[in-house]
């Protein structure tokens, strides 16, 4: 969009998608169109009280079997994939080297089929990924979860990458944040390292950008991605445009107001791109963790509450089956103009209607002019808004 600015203004976008927002506790009907039972898990993580001091691998994993106890529990209520989120199992605010015990080395299912249920012992100290495992094939669902990966360095398990070339950390290992899928029979589907990490001082950047996918039988492909990733292009956008209907979003997100608070980002993002979002976070009410949410174009379920009775929550929801390029158009009301805040500010709001145009906007003797020309290359998915 070409702008020429007289005076000081803003022009916000909105990207227009059909949208019914239900009460959080409310399911879809019964539908003639294909359907799944997706559920999200709003986790009360078990924390060890001493992050930062080195636990034997022994203790870590009786702290993780604590909380994969609960996720246990959460994974027999039924339904065909079910979201644990980040960092529910072992927790966070570790050192590099105080994580060491909770460190599995998850393969890559690009290179190697392998069920850690069936197949215990191919690979060693692998009791976390054999537990979600088995937990993914005795209840017969697909199952997301996260937890902290070791790979060898060089990385000698990453398809793309020259294992000459590759860096090492002074340790001589790799340290990520992973989040690990399995299929419904308890094999290994996908593994995704984070991207864009938030303050994770035990966790290592990945050298590539990945962008994970993984197909069902129920709803054909899904995209992962963790956390603060969802703030940036990358991996976002480009899972958006190879997935096109369903994200996972395991997430450990502290409420930020005005404009990051969790429910807000999740339904931006599932609206915005016209997708199917399962957002599960953490329920950590002194880091204002709280937020999860199931989003799609026509309707969703959403929990969020601070300082309530700490009951988990568990979100199901029957989604229907999204076709590439389904919600398509617009159901929003064109509004007047308006005042709302944004990042504790208040502006005044006006929608720009036409392809091309004038308007003057005033808030008492501040007057601002705009001629715009809209580009024809975004078509008609997009609401523009001059504020001041």
């Amino acid at each position: 969009m070409s702008l020429r600015v007289l005076l000081a203004v803003g022009v916000a976008v909105l990207y227009l998608s059909p949208v019914t927002l239900t009460r959080a506790g409310d399911r879809t009907e019964g539908t003639s169109c294909p359907s799944y039972v997706a559920t999200v898990y709003e986790h009360q993580v078990i924390l060890n009280p001493e992050p930062h001091v080195p636990l034997s691998r022994a203790a870590a994993l009786e702290h993780m079997m604590r909380n994969l106890k609960v996720y246990e529990e959460q994974a027999a209520r039924g339904a065909q994939i079910i979201v644990f989120p980040e960092d529910g199992i072992h927790g966070f605010n570790f050192s590099r080297l105080s994580i060491s015990g909770y460190l599995e080395t998850i393969p890559d299912p690009l290179t190697e089929d392998w069920n850690p249920c069936t197949q215990p012992d191919r690979h060693n100290q692998t009791e976390v990924l054999q537990s979600l495992s088995c937990m993914a094939r005795r209840h017969h669902l697909y199952l997301v979860a996260n937890m902290p990966d070791l790979q060898p360095c060089p990385l000698t398990s990453h398809p793309h990458l020259d294992p000459s070339q590759t860096p090492c950390p002074p340790d001589g290992r790799w340290q990520f944040n992973t989040d690990v899928v399995f299929r419904s029979d308890g094999s290994l589907a996908a593994r995704y390292h984070k991207q864009n990490l938030f303050f994770e001082k035990e966790s290592d950047t990945p050298l590539r950008l990945e962008v994970v996918t993984f197909d069902t039988p129920f709803a054909g492909r899904f995209g992962v991605f963790s956390c603060f990733d969802i703030l940036f292009h990358d991996p976002t956008v480009r899972l958006l445009e190879k997935v096109h209907k369903v994200m996972i979003f395991p997430t450990a997100w502290m409420n930020l107001l005005s404009l990051l608070t969790a429910v807000q980002i999740q339904r931006a993002v599932s609206l915005g791109a016209n997708v199917t979002l399962l957002a599960a976070n953490l329920r950590h009410d002194s880091k204002a963790m709280t937020g999860s949410s199931i989003f799609t174009p026509s309707t969703s379920i959403y929990h969020h509450a601070f300082h309530h009775p700490r009951e988990p929550e568990l979100l199901v929801l029957r989604i229907p089956v999204l076709d590439k390029g389904e919600a398509k158009g617009s159901s929003f009301p064109l509004p007047p103009p308006f005042n709302a805040f944004m990042a504790g500010d208040l502006f005044f709001f006006a929608l720009l209607l036409d392809s091309e145009g004038q308007l003057t906007l005033c808030d008492g003797l501040l007057c601002c002019q705009l001629q715009y020309q809209r580009s024809t290359q975004g078509g008609n998915t997009e609401l523009y808004f001059l504020f001041i």
